[in-house]
């Protein structure tokens, strides 16, 4: 094999190693064409070095950071992540925009019997605009649900962490 052989060979299985967990890709896929208005897009993983991933909140590393592109040009990113609830995880999503401002949050995945409002558009909508420059706090500009006090407080804690993890991300200059 000459060495043009081992790049592709090299490419695919770095692309393949890479994929959505299928079990959420539809409505991941539904999700950021309905966010970004968009029939199309292709998604590249974002991969930090170790020296960058020390400095970003802990959940940061153990989770799916892409970026979007249609007609090769950069519409956002999308986040996705695991956060605690009371005996279990569930999986959300973020959409950004190109400036890192939130787009859309979707809970994919509650795995709880009690507490899956967290998983509603109408609390969802108050992380629409947030950025980088954001502090939520719980009871205050984060609205509480009764029932579900653990995964409302799970949520608000990941998503400071993502916009704190942003705002580093930001003043690197990394995207």
């Amino acid at each position: 094999m000459n060495i043009k052989q081992v790049s592709i060979l090299f490419l695919a299985f770095i692309t393949m190693s890479f994929t959505i967990h299928k079990d959420f890709s539809k409505k991941i896929d539904k999700e950021i064409k309905e966010g970004f208005n968009v029939e199309t897009y292709v998604y590249t993983k974002i991969q930090f070095t170790a020296e960058v991933n020390k400095t970003l909140a802990s959940d940061f590393e153990h989770s799916t950071f892409v970026s979007l592109k249609t007609d090769d040009i950069l519409i956002g990113y999308a986040y996705i992540s695991k956060a605690p609830s009371k005996t279990d995880n569930f999986d959300y999503l973020v959409l950004l925009d190109t400036d890192l401002i939130v787009v859309k949050s979707k809970v994919l995945v509650y795995r709880e019997d009690y507490g899956a409002e967290i998983g509603s558009k109408r609390w969802l909508k108050q992380f629409i605009g947030k950025t980088q420059n954001d502090t939520l706090k719980y009871g205050d500009n984060i609205m509480a649900i009764s029932g579900a006090t653990i995964s409302v407080r799970s949520m608000t804690n990941a998503m400071n962490n993502l916009l704190k993890s942003l705002k580093i991300i930001h003043s690197k200059n990394i995207l």
